[in-house]
């Protein structure tokens, strides 16, 4: 153990040594394992962003929660086939509450877009939604003023509205929200609550929204579109059997024939991250490919100065052979010096892949994260592949003949 540790010491101090002797050829062979770890840094951050950006998105609709509409969230197939599906009505709501034994809270969903305007105020393409007076369980909405849409407000179709925090701040920057009046494409709508920011959901803005009874968005805006119905259950661990019992009801209502598939759609916050792991997996394999490449071209470049400085001192190898040094220490010496260089790129890289991450995510609509164990990685990746790039040139040099390299000229 002694002698490994002399070893050690003595390898260290002369691959320092050598590393300081030939400090062009340190810096450049340094950059180009640097290049490699910040590039590949670099996407690892940014594709790390994105999936912390889609998980958080995602937590926006909740786990336990279920959407049984005509259309899937997905489409695969024929889009008429959905399309010609028949229209829920509203008896299905409550008899869903009846018969199923998982749901908490339910509430048909009508949505269109429409300009919304207060004074001189105006906003384009916000998202107006009928619903009923659980959907602020359902879907997560928390009031911060006022109060949500109640079960006297659908039935009397009064015109009240509740406004999400985008529009609260886009037509009310310095007055209060709650009492006003407000237009939706012409009509005018009570504010009585606004929502707290909730953020986007893909490329759904769900601040950018107006909440007004189901039964006044039908009177004012017509019965033509199909509504969804929104639904909670007891508990996310109960999600799976609670669509398996949904399926069910949803088949007698219908009516449906048991040689026939489901004329319906439950989707769930599940199937999205399902279909964004699919559209999003090859793409992140190949620009993490990209990043490895870049870092074997580094790790070819230690290589290459290791032969040279391997074939620039065999002279010295060989003195040192002859006095009785032996060919683990010389293979100690080199292998040490290519990890030192690739230490030092893998850290100047790791540095540098950080930053490009942090500029390209506020430049861009691109999110970056990068977790403390990636940037540990990183530079233990960086001395891995200095050391295993430099394993031939260290046992190359260990295996020189002490007699012919002190020939060597």
């Amino acid at each position: 153990m002694s002698l490994i540790r002399v070893d050690l010491m003595e390898g260290g101090r002369i691959a320092l040594f050598s590393l300081k002797a030939n400090r062009m050829r340190t810096v450049l062979t340094t950059v180009g394992i640097g290049i490699g770890v910040a590039t590949l840094l670099a996407i690892i951050g940014i594709v790390q962003g994105l999936n912390a950006s889609f998980d958080k998105q995602l937590a926006t609709i909740g786990a336990n929660t279920l959407y049984v509409s005509k259309f899937p969230w997905v489409i695969r197939g024929d889009w008429w086939t959905f399309r010609n599906r028949k229209n829920f009505t509203l008896p299905m709501v409550e008899q869903i509450r009846a018969q199923s034994s998982y749901v908490t809270s339910i509430s048909p969903v009508v949505g269109r877009g429409a300009d919304v305007a207060y004074g001189e105020e105006q906003l384009a393409n916000v998202g107006v939604n009928g619903v009923m007076s659980e959907y602020s369980i359902v879907s997560g909405f928390e009031v911060i003023q006022g109060r949500f849409i109640t079960e006297a407000d659908n039935e009397t179709t009064r015109p009240v509205a509740v406004i999400g925090a985008d529009v609260a701040s886009g037509l009310f920057p310095n007055v209060s929200p709650l009492g006003q009046t407000i237009r939706v494409d012409g009509r005018p709508f009570q504010v009585v609550g606004t929502l707290a920011r909730k953020g986007k959901m893909l490329d759904n803005n769900q601040d950018l929204v107006v909440m007004v009874p189901f039964k006044t968005f039908y009177a004012m805006f017509g019965k033509q579109r199909p509504f969804s119905i929104a639904i909670a259950v007891t508990s996310a661990d109960v999600v799976k059997q609670a669509e398996d019992q949904l399926v069910g009801i949803m088949r007698r209502l219908r009516n449906t024939p048991p040689d026939q598939p489901d004329d319906f759609s439950i989707n769930r916050p599940e199937m999205l991250a399902n279909t964004y792991q699919q559209l999003t997996g090859a793409l992140y394999g190949v620009a993490v490919g990209v990043g490895l490449i870049t870092l074997l071209v580094g790790g070819i470049g230690i290589m290459n100065i290791m032969l040279v400085s391997v074939r620039e001192r065999t002279r010295e190898i060989g003195i040192r052979r002859a006095l009785g040094a032996r060919k683990r220490t010389i293979v100690l010496q080199f292998l040490m010096e290519a990890s030192a260089v690739s230490a030092v790129g893998g850290t100047l890289g790791t540095v540098v892949g950080l930053g490009l991450a942090k500029v390209i995510s506020l430049i861009t609509p691109l999110a970056a994260s990068v977790q403390v164990l990636t940037v540990v990685a990183g530079v233990g990746f960086a001395a891995l592949v200095g050391l295993l790039f430099g394993i031939w040139p260290a046992a190359r040099a260990a295996n020189l003949d002490p007699v012919e390299a002190l020939r060597y000229e």
